[in-house]
């Protein structure tokens, strides 16, 4: 996508593969975290909506690919985790319960 936009935009902004931010502050640097958790904050909105964290959009972003079949090292390359296991065990949401094993146990043990 990045590459896409630099070919669409040639001259603007940084170099693919340069080290330079994407999204950069207004002197063109690199910008605070502090203030880009600030920026979250304005954009969401009203403490209704407190709960939305960036770290919100990254399982919403596992969970959507875990839910298109993407594999658990797919899953970790795209949020850039050395683990796979990390990935399922923080970013992936737990699925429910495999009826099929509750149908087996059922039958199996007569209940």
């Amino acid at each position: 996508m990045l590459q896409r936009r630099g070919a669409a935009y040639p001259g603007e902004g940084p170099a693919i593969g340069a080290a330079a931010p994407v999204f950069p502050d207004t002197a063109g640097g690199w910008r605070d975290p502090s203030s880009t958790r600030r920026d979250l904050r304005t954009a969401r909105g009203t403490e209704g909506s407190a709960w939305v964290t960036s770290h919100v959009f990254r399982k919403t972003c596992a969970t959507i690919l875990d839910e298109a079949r993407f594999t658990p090292r797919q899953i970790a390359d795209q949020l850039g985790h050395a683990r796979p296991s990390l990935t399922q065990d923080v970013y992936v949401a737990r699925k429910m319960a495999n009826p099929a094993a509750a149908d087996a146990l059922h039958d199996e043990l007569g209940t």
